[in-house]
C-alpha cells in the first residue's frame, strides 16, 4: 500500500468519526456510537471509500492501549481494592455463562456430538469466542457520562479485565485439545507470573514516577516516560506471557494512578487518543464488518448467537452483582457494560480460524455480534445513567471540544 494512501484514509476516518460523533452526540447517544456506524459507511459494506489495513488494523491496536492505560491512569485504587472480589466473581460468571449457553447453542443448530469429536470442540470454542468482553468501549462510554470511578464503574473495568484473562486460558485450553503440543497448565503459570513481575516493576517504577511528580512537577517527560511504560508493560504481556497487551496497558494506568501527576499525564494522553487513535479504534470495527456470504441459515444463527451473548453476560454478571448486594439497577448497569464485544472475540476468533474450530462463515456472527453490542451498550448505559450527577471530575471526562488551550494544557 502506497504512503499517500495512507493520508487519505486517515483523512477520511477523522472526519468521518468526527461528524458522526458530534452527531450522534446531538442525538443524545455517546460520540462512539457515531464513530463506529462512521466506520461503516465508509467502509466495504456501504462507500468503499476506506479498507481496513495492516497500516489501520495497528493503529487500531495502539489506539485501544492507549484508551485502557487511560483506564489504569483514571481508576481510584482503593476503590479497586474494594471491588476486586466482587469483580472477580462477576469475571467468573461472565465467562462460565456465556461459554455454557454457546455452547448449547451450537448444538440446537447442528446437533450434538460425543466429547472429543471435531463437532464438540467447535461447539465449544464458540461458547468461548462469548466469554470475551471489550471493557474499551464501555470505558469511553463511562467516560462520556462521567461515571468511569466510583463502585459499579471500577467493577465493569476490574471484571472485564479479569475476564479478558480467564477468556484467554479458556482459549488456549480448547486449542490445548485439540493440538498436543500445547502446554494449557502455563499460560496459569505464565499468567500467574505476568502479574507478580509487574508488581515487582511497579513498586519500582512508582517510586520513580513519584520522585519525578514531586521534583518536576508538570513536567514535560513524565507523560513521555508513563507512555513508554504503557507500552514496555503491553508488549510484555503479549510477547512473553502470551496475555492481551491491553492488560498490561491497564497494568501501566494502575501503576501510575496514585502519584501526583497521575491526571497530568492522562490529560496529555487524552488528547492523542481523542484526536487519532481514538477514532481510527472505533472506526475500524465498523471498517471491518461486512454482509458476504450470509445465507438464511447463517443470519438465523446469528441473530441467536447475538442474542445468546448478550443475554448470557447481562444474566450471569448482573446477577453475581445483585448476590454481591448492587442495586437493582446497579446490578443492569454491571450486567450491559460487561456485554461488549470487540478485539478480544476477534483475536479469539481468528484464533479459531487459524487451527481449524470454526468455519469462516461464522466470522460475520462475530462481527454482527461485535457491532449490536458496541452501538447497545453506549445507548442503554446513558439510558441507566440519566438523571445521575456524574462522579467523576472533569479531567476524567473526555472532551466534547477539542480547544488549543486544552491541548496545550
Amino acid at each position: 500500500m502506497e504512503t499517500i494512501e495512507i493520508f487519505k484514509d486517515l483523512a477520511i476516518i477523522i472526519v468521518a468519526a468526527k461528524c458522526f460523533g458530534l452527531l450522534a452526540g446531538k442525538l443524545h447517544a455517546p460520540q462512539v456510537v457515531g464513530e463506529i456506524i462512521a466506520g461503516l459507511i465508509i467502509g466495504p459494506s456501504v462507500l468503499g471509500l476506506v479498507a481496513q489495513n495492516d497500516f489501520l488494523t495497528r493503529m487500531a491496536e495502539i489506539g485501544v492501549v492507549l484508551l485502557m492505560f487511560l483506564a489504569g491512569l483514571e481508576t481510584d485504587i482503593r476503590d479497586l481494592l474494594k471491588t476486586g472480589p466482587i469483580a472477580f466473581l462477576v469475571a467468573c460468571a461472565g465467562v462460565f455463562l456465556p461459554l455454557v449457553m454457546g455452547s448449547v447453542l451450537y448444538g440446537c443448530f447442528y446437533g450434538w456430538d460425543a466429547v472429543g469429536t471435531d463437532g464438540f470442540y467447535r461447539a465449544v470454542f464458540i461458547g468461548t469466542i462469548m466469554t470475551a468482553t471489550s471493557v474499551s468501549i464501555t470505558v469511553q462510554s463511562l467516560r462520556e457520562l462521567g461515571h468511569l470511578k466510583g463502585k459499579v464503574g471500577t467493577t465493569i473495568v476490574s471484571a472485564a479485565i479479569i475476564d479478558d484473562v480467564i477468556g484467554i486460558i479458556v482459549l488456549t485450553f480448547v486449542i490445548g485439545f485439540k493440538n498436543p503440543d500445547s502446554q494449557p497448565g502455563m499460560v496459569i503459570v505464565n499468567t500467574l507470573l505476568f502479574f507478580v513481575i509487574s508488581a515487582v516493576l511497579g513498586i519500582v517504577f512508582y517510586f520513580f514516577f513519584k520522585f519525578m511528580s514531586n521534583r518536576y512537577p508538570h513536567h514535560r517527560r513524565t507523560p513521555i516516560y508513563g507512555l513508554a511504560l504503557c507500552f514496555l508493560l503491553s508488549y510484555m504481556a503479549e510477547k512473553f506471557f502470551g496475555i492481551a497487551d491491553i492488560t498490561g496497558a491497564y497494568l501501566a494506568g494502575i501503576i501510575l494512578c496514585s502519584v501526583q501527576d497521575s491526571k497530568y499525564i492522562a490529560r496529555k494522553m487524552d488528547v492523542s487518543s481523542y484526536m487519532l487513535f481514538g477514532p481510527v479504534f472505533f472506526a475500524s470495527i465498523g471498517l471491518k464488518t461486512t454482509i458476504d456470504g450470509l445465507t438464511p441459515e447463517i443470519l438465523l444463527f446469528s441473530l441467536c448467537f447475538i442474542l445468546v451473548a448478550l443475554v448470557g453476560k447481562i444474566i450471569g454478571c448482573g446477577l453475581v452483582a445483585k448476590l454481591c448486594r448492587f442495586s437493582n439497577k446497579d446490578s443492569l448497569k454491571v450486567g450491559i457494560g460487561m456485554m461488549t464485544r470487540g478485539e478480544v472475540a476477534l483475536i479469539v476468533s481468528q484464533k479459531g480460524l487459524a487451527v481449524g474450530m470454526m468455519d469462516p462463515v461464522y466470522f460475520t456472527s462475530v462481527i454482527l455480534l461485535i457491532m449490536v453490542s458496541s452501538i447497545a451498550t453506549p445507548i442503554l448505559l446513558k439510558i441507566l445513567y440519566r438523571g445521575e450527577t456524574p462522579s467523576d471530575t472533569p479531567d476524567t471526562k473526555a472532551p466534547e471540544v477539542l480547544t488549543p488551550e486544552s491541548a496545550q494544557a
